[in-house]
């Protein structure tokens, strides 16, 4: 007997929109009122537990304990779970690496090995591969940006430009990284390896960060070129980060590849005296500390997302978003707007992805997508969008930084990375020959 068809009703989306209107209304308040990092400052998983309520209360005639049970199937799937244990992974990591020196290392090796007429385009290289050792664009910019105005006042670069290179290369490894809150978010929504969606997004990015390379060569040299100083490091420090993208790009499993990336950054810091066993366990449970928020949204939003499904709210919109999708093209398409704009609405990437996750699989599953494209779909277009919204995070943190030197109006149109990045994932959709590279066989 064929299995009945679910009855679609647009109602069941309404918890998403109210923790999209609460998360973005309270940002836009605070901002109007010239409070700092405004869009963060109401907590996202207080909106989402708001979200949680109003679907139980939406669906009172269930009965709590039916809807409960709807809630708990999603909030504790294994893809959910999966995810949650890669973001606590992923959170020490990040923090034990942190600790014992890893990321002032890497940042001063990239700066040592600099030509001096190729500052700019330095900065975005360094941006780049700090971002995807690290897995995280604020990181990056916290780390990168104090020195990048070093290097604008001493050989007179365009600063808008550094500072546009400086958030690009963060972007960058954000979207590629595969310890990226992002990444993990989109694989595990979408039931994908990390080194799949990392080699068909690599085909995507990387053409977009050498041409934004060889731009910056040609529009950003100083005009007096001089080298910079800097300070003293030690090259083993900048082996974690390398070791975990060397393990997770030839397909070592990812909760594996976390953990000894923990234990080598723990060893060494150790060796160094920058920490003690005790310190090494105090930033392992710090690491995993960093990573509530986002481990508090994914179970949120995962049993919100089961209950939308349950309803037919998933069935809705698919229902809705297929009029103008007639095939596989115009479905990556419309994909790529999706998350574009629930990233603008949300002013946050990762949950960006969370809150697009499961309806991206079924569109995706409906016109045939494949799910790597989708994974890399979904984390592309976030990305695009955060690095270019002036009140996302990465430039509020710019121009906190910068002590207000530099406006976030005046370094988007620089994002020359972004725009690009955006043209050669559309290029990957209506291109054939271009489609099979990204998509080659695993």
């Amino acid at each position: 007997m064929a299995k009945k068809k679910k009855k679609s009703n647009g109602l069941a989306l309404i918890p998403f929109l109210v923790f999209i209107v609460i998360y973005l209304g309270a940002g836009i308040i605070l901002q109007s009122r010239g409070v700092e990092m405004a869009f963060y400052q109401f907590p996202a998983v207080v909106a989402m537990f708001t979200a949680v309520l109003t679907a139980f209360v939406m669906n009172y005639k269930a009965g709590i304990n039916e809807n409960f049970k709807i809630f708990a199937k999603g909030a504790a799937s294994e893809d959910v779970m999966n995810m949650l244990m890669i973001f606590l992974l992923a959170g020490a990591f990040s923090a034990v690496a942190k600790a014992m020196g890893g990321v002032d290392a890497t940042v001063s090796f990239g700066v040592s090995v600099i030509p001096a007429p190729l500052i700019t385009a330095g900065i975005f290289i360094i941006a780049a591969f700090l971002g995807t050792a690290t897995g995280t664009s604020m990181g990056t910019i916290g780390a990168l940006v104090p020195i990048a105005l070093g290097m604008v006042d001493k050989a007179g670069l365009n600063m808008p430009l550094v500072m546009a290179a400086c958030v690009s290369g963060a972007m960058f490894g954000d979207n590629l990284s595969m310890i990226s809150d992002t990444t993990i978010a989109a694989t595990r929504t979408q039931n994908v390896e990390l080194k799949d969606k990392f080699r068909t997004n690599f085909w995507i990015s990387f053409p977009a960060a050498v041409v934004t390379f060889v731009l910056l060569i040609l529009f950003g040299r100083p005009e007096t070129a001089k080298a910079i100083e800097v300070s003293g490091y030690d090259i083993v420090k900048v082996i974690p980060y390398i070791l975990v993208l060397a393990l997770a790009i030839i397909g070592v499993n990812v909760f594996l590849v976390l953990t000894i990336g923990i234990f080598a950054a723990g060893i060494i810091g150790m060796a160094y005296g920058d920490l003690t066993l005790m310190t090494f366990a105090g930033e392992i449970w710090a690491g995993f500390q960093g990573m509530i928020e986002v481990f508090l949204l994914s179970m949120f939003c995962g049993g919100i997302a089961e209950m939308a499904k349950h309803y037919g709210g998933l069935e809705w919109l698919i229902e809705k978003l297929s009029r103008p999708i007639k095939g596989k093209k115009s479905a990556q398409v419309g994909l790529s707007v999706l998350a574009a704009l629930t990233d603008m609405a949300t002013a946050n990437n990762t949950v960006a992805i969370i809150v697009d996750g499961p309806m991206a699989k079924e569109i995706s599953e409906k016109y045939r997508v494949d799910p790597r494209k989708t994974a890399s779909i979904l984390d592309i277009f976030t990305c695009i969008m955060q690095g270019l919204i002036p009140y996302g995070a990465q430039f509020l943190l710019v121009a906190s930084l910068s002590e207000g030197r530099v406006s976030p109006m005046d370094v988007i149109p620089n994002n020359w990375y972004l725009f690009l990045l955006a043209c050669f994932a559309v290029l990957s959709y209506f291109v054939p020959w271009y489609e099979k590279i990204t998509l080659k066989a695993k």
